[in-house]
C-alpha cells in the first residue's frame, strides 16, 4: 500500500503519526491528512544502512499474548508495583484497569470532557509516580482546549496533570487534578506524550517540534541554521518545543508545580532550564534501560529514528532527518561555535527508510531491552516497532558505538492479526508488552516464545 493510502486508512494517533502536511501548515483542525505527500520522494529513498542480519541465537519469530483485547486505541500503559493491576491510557480520554487478568468496565479515569482527540491529539501518556505504592500520585499528558497563555491562533494546550489514585488503586478522583505543567500548541500534530521517570526520580517530558511540517509555519521561531527555515527543533530560547524536558515532581503536592534539576544542562547558561535534550521532531515514546534513555523520533517522509539521549544532546531535527540533510544538499555536522559552543548533532542508533528495505515503516514506535525469561533468545536485544506493524516487530544489537544492526522479527502467524498497528511498547519485570490493534481491536499483549 502506498504511503498517503495507508494514512487514509488510519485514525486517530494511527494517522497523525505516520504524516504531515506538505506545505508546512495545518489549520488544527486534525485534517492534514488530506493535503498532499511531503517533499521527500519515499518510493525512491535508499535502502537502510542498517544490517539485515541477526544474531544466531535470536528466535525466528515472537508470539502474543493477551492481555486485554476491544480497547479503544490504546496508547500508554502503566504496571502499579503492588498487585497485578496495569492501567491502559486510551486515546480519546480514558484510563483503563486491569486487575488480576480481569478488564474492569468502570475506568480508573475519564477526562473526555476536558480532552481535545483526532488527528494525534488526545490522553496521549500517563506514569505512575515512583512512589506510587505510597502517594497514589498518577500523571498524564493530553491535549485540551486552549488555556490561558495559547495564542488565539493556536490549535490547543498541552496539559501535564496529576491525579489522585485510591487506596484500592481502582478509581481516581478526577477532581484531585493538580496542572503541573502546560505548553501552547500551534498545530495539530507533533504532539509525542511520552512520560517516563527516570532511575533518579525526575520526570523526563516528550515534546514534539509544534507540528505542521518541516519544523515551519505557525509557531516555530527562527533558529540559527540558514539554509532551512525554522524551527523550534534547533531552538532553546524561545519555547519548549522538539525537546526532552526534565523536571522533578517533588514528594508532596504543596509548593512548586515543578523544579528544575540543577544539572539539567542549561541551568545557569541561556535557555529554557526545562530542556534535556532537543533536536527532535516528534519523540512519540520514550523508554529506559537503567541509565539509557531511548527515544524514538517519528521522521518526516524518509526515515525514521532511535536515539540513546544524553543531557544536552542535540539531535538534527530540522537541519537532519536522521543521518540525512533535511530540505539541502549539504548540512553541518554541528552548531556554530557562538551556539552553545559548536555542539556537536548526535547520530540515531537506529535508522531506517520508508521503503525499499527489509527493515522499513513509517513511524517509529520507541520499545526497550528486553531484560525478561520468557523468550531467552531476546534478552539484550532492542525491541521495537513501527505504525505500520503488520504482523512485524523490529529487533537491533546495541553496540558501543555506531550504529546498531536491525532486523525484522516477525509475530508468529497465529497471532500476527493481532498487530497490524503497534502504538506503544512497556517494560515490567523485564518482559515487553505493545500496544496495538488489530483483528481483535486494540488491544495490550506480552511478548513470548513462538
Amino acid at each position: 500500500m502506498h504511503r498517503r493510502q495507508y494514512l487514509a486508512a488510519a485514525t486517530g494517533v494511527a494517522a497523525g503519526l505516520a504524516g504531515c502536511t506538505g506545505d508546512g501548515t495545518d489549520d488544527g483542525t486534525g485534517d492534514a491528512t488530506t493535503a498532499p505527500p511531503d517533499g521527500g520522494d519515499a518510493t525512491t529513498t535508499q535502502a537502510s544502512t542498517a544490517s539485515a542480519t541477526q544474531s544466531n541465537d535470536r528466535p525466528d519469530a515472537v508470539g502474543l499474548d493477551a492481555l486485554a483485547d476491544g480497547l479503544d486505541t490504546p496508547v500508554d500503559a502503566a504496571f502499579a508495583s503492588e498487585g497485578d493491576v496495569q492501567y491502559v491510557a486510551e486515546q480519546r480520554g480514558v484510563v483503563r484497569v486491569l486487575a488480576d487478568g480481569d478488564l474492569r468496565s468502570t475506568p480508573l479515569l475519564d477526562v473526555r470532557d476536558g480532552v481535545v482527540t483526532g488527528y494525534e491529539m488526545g490522553l496521549l501518556g500517563l506514569a505512575l509516580h515512583p512512589d506510587f505504592a505510597e502517594n497514589r500520585r498518577l500523571f498524564v499528558r493530553y491535549s485540551a482546549p486552549s488555556r490561558r497563555g495559547t495564542p488565539d491562533e493556536y490549535s490547543h494546550t498541552f496539559v501535564l496533570a496529576e491525579f489522585r489514585v485510591g487506596d484500592d488503586g481502582l478509581t481516581a478522583d478526577p477532581d484531585s487534578e493538580r496542572t503541573v505543567l502546560t505548553i501552547p500548541q500551534p498545530q495539530s500534530n507533533h504532539n509525542a506524550g511520552s512520560l517516563v521517570f527516570g532511575p533518579e526520580g525526575s520526570l523526563y517530558v516528550g515534546v514534539g517540534d509544534g507540528g505542521a511540517a518541516n519544523d515551519q509555519g505557525r509557531g516555530h521561531v527562527d533558529d540559527w541554521y540558514d539554509a532551512v527555515d525554522g524551527g523550534n527543533g534547533q531552538d532553546v530560547i524561545g519555547n519548549l518545543l522538539g525537546s526532552v524536558l526534565r523536571i522533578d515532581v517533588g514528594d508532596e503536592r504543596g509548593g512548586d508545580r515543578y523544579t528544575v534539576p540543577n544539572d539539567n544542562p542549561l541551568v545557569g547558561s541561556e535557555g529554557l532550564d526545562e530542556h534535556y535534550a532537543w533536536g527532535f521532531r516528534n519523540p512519540w515514546r520514550l523508554a529506559f534501560d537503567g541509565a539509557d534513555l531511548y527515544a524514538g523520533d517519528v521522521g518526516q517522509n524518509r526515515y525514521e529514528e532511535v536515539n540513546v539521549v544524553r543531557a544536552g544532546g542535540n539531535y538534527g531535527w530540522n537541519v537532519r532527518e536522521g543521518t540525512h540533510c533535511f530540505g539541502a544538499e549539504d548540512c553541518p555536522d554541528g552548531t556554530p561555535d557562538d551556539v552553545r559552543g559548536g555542539e556537536p548533532l548526535r547520530d540515531p542508533v537506529v535508522e531506517y527508510p520508508h521503503e525499499d528495505a527489509a527493515v522499513s515503516g513509517v513511524s517509529v514506535i520507541t520499545g526497550n531491552v528486553y531484560r525478561g525469561s520468557a523468550v531467552p533468545g531476546l534478552r539484550g536485544a532492542f525491541v521495537f516497532g513501527d505504525l505500520r506493524a503488520n504482523g512485524r516487530l523490529f529487533v537491533a544489537e546495541p553496540r558501543d558505538s555506531g550504529e546498531w544492526p536491525t532486523s525484522v522479527l516477525p509475530v508468529a502467524d497465529e497471532d500476527a492479526g493481532r498487530l497490524s498497528q503497534a502504538f506503544s511498547f512497556q517494560r515490567h519485570d523485564g518482559e515487553l508488552y505493545v500496544l496495538g490493534s488489530g483483528d481483535a481491536g486494540g488491544g495490550l499483549y506480552r511478548l513470548r516464545s513462538a
